[in-house]
């Protein structure tokens, strides 16, 4: 009997956790499938574009209060020259949707504490802090369902150097700029928790978890429809009780996703955030990521960042996460009046024109199943047992043999995925070998799709 009652609860458990999963992946699957989304990083710093009192601010942007150790007060009378006229919501989401993104996530509220929507639990807002005078979030929750993208908010939780009781990171002055009251400043910072200003520290952290977070979080999850993502940033001073209170909020949007960046390690979120990188092969473990990335240097606007990635890296970055079952983050940041830099603009609609016709080969893919490839990447999907593959080419072979080492299935289709030229191909020891033109039809990732019999 008792060996009984342990198998009917080995059973059970298994059950319970086929269920679990089972239950997961289908809160995950857009996610999945959608693969490319828009980071965009806005918020009163653009209106300092990296500037302060004469000086670049260095790793300035949207940290630009915390690098200059700006003031309360004087970082307050910014937000007074805010005014951000040409921000066009609808042409924004069109320029992500054209460039194939899916969803998209905005800073609702950075480390600095403005809030770009209208809150009651803090003034330091746009509606009320701004001559603009206006929540920015409704009309983008409106372009987003207008053109079918999922709409997300990134949370600063921790950190907020405005609202009194917030966490402040500890940086050193020397990184902002070369401030002549640095050490007096860095003593200050070492005996405040990171703070620079009394004003930050006039109220305890539970009190601004109490009064702030939570009530925000809230009103973002009540007042702007469907929110496909909440993105936690940063952890700092954070504790399990804290929390806990911002977790139980989420309630209000069953079917939320958010990250890894709430508290480590006991709330590890739906997916993992390598930032500024592409993970390798051997640093994965199964779990569901996102790279997030930058298309200069920096992720709030700066004037002087023109360190802009080529497209061929862009789409080149998200061929590579997408053959590790990644997802790829893109960040934009717009200026003080509300516009895309140019060249993001540009970027995008090169990474637009690839997907409009790569597309296929990377919405809702697996990962590849060979190890690493000289000439590129693989993506694949699987139905009713059979597999095709996407070979992405990257260094088009001179001999005009491409080989896909250690492909034994048999190949029932080979062609190029645009404009579907059939490709001779021969299944031999070494793999499989495709016969293709002398030259690249695209040379940043020209796109081979290979139909095989069973799965890989």
């Amino acid at each position: 009997m008792k060996k009984l009652l342990l198998s009917l609860l080995a059973f059970c458990c298994a059950a319970q956790s086929i269920f679990a999963q089972t239950a997961h992946d289908e809160h995950m699957k857009w996610w999945r499938e959608a693969r490319f989304g828009m980071f965009i990083h806005w918020g009163v710093y653009a209106q300092l574009a990296g500037n302060w009192q004469g000086h670049q601010v260095g790793r300035g942007g949207e940290w630009i209060m915390n690098r200059g150790k700006i003031s309360v007060a004087d970082y307050q009378q910014v937000a007074k020259s805010f005014n951000p006229v040409k921000y066009d919501a609808d042409a924004w989401v069109k320029a992500a949707k054209d460039a194939g993104m899916k969803y998209i996530v905005i800073t609702a509220k950075h480390h600095d504490g403005f809030a770009m929507f209208k809150s009651a639990a803090s003034k330091w807002n746009i509606a009320d802090a701004t001559p603009y005078g206006k929540d920015v979030l409704q009309p983008l929750a409106a372009a987003c369902k207008k053109y079918g993208l999922k709409l997300g908010f990134y949370y600063s939780q921790a950190q907020d150097w405005n609202n009194p009781g917030g966490a402040a990171a500890r940086k050193a002055t020397a990184e902002g700029w070369a401030n002549p009251d640095s050490a007096k400043i860095d003593a200050y910072t070492q005996a405040n928790t990171g703070h620079w200003d009394p004003a930050q520290t006039s109220a305890t952290m539970g009190e601004y978890i109490d009064k702030v977070a939570v009530p925000q979080v809230k009103e973002l999850l009540s007042n702007y429809g469907d929110v496909a993502v909440l993105w936690w940033d940063t952890p700092t001073n954070m504790t399990d009780e804290y929390a806990k209170k911002l977790q139980a909020v989420l309630s209000l949007q069953p079917n939320i996703i958010t990250n890894d960046r709430l508290k480590r390690p006991n709330f590890p979120g739906d997916y993992k955030t390598p930032e500024q990188k592409i993970p390798t092969q051997a640093e994965l473990d199964g779990r569901d990521w996102e790279t997030c990335m930058t298309m200069n240097g920096t992720w709030g606007y700066k004037s002087y960042d023109n360190k802009w990635k080529s497209t061929e890296t862009l789409i080149r970055n998200l061929i590579d996460i997408s053959s590790k079952n990644g997802n790829y983050l893109l960040n934009v940041g717009p200026d003080a009046l509300g516009q895309f830099p140019q060249a993001s603009i540009d970027g995008l609609k090169g990474i637009g024109q690839w997907m409009k016709v790569n597309g296929e080969a990377i919405y809702a893919t697996n990962g590849s199943p060979f190890g690493a490839l000289p000439w590129g990447r693989c993506t694949k999907k699987v139905k009713d047992g059979n597999t095709t593959l996407y070979l992405h080419v990257f260094n088009w072979p001179t001999d005009g043999k491409l080989v896909v080492p250690g492909l034994k299935n048999k190949v029932n289709s080979t062609r190029l995925l645009a404009g579907g030229k059939k490709l001779n191909a021969t299944t031999t020891d070494e793999g499989l070998i495709i016969n293709v033109p002398t030259q690249a039809p695209d040379a940043i990732a020209t796109v081979i799709k290979v139909e095989t019999t069973g799965t890989l």
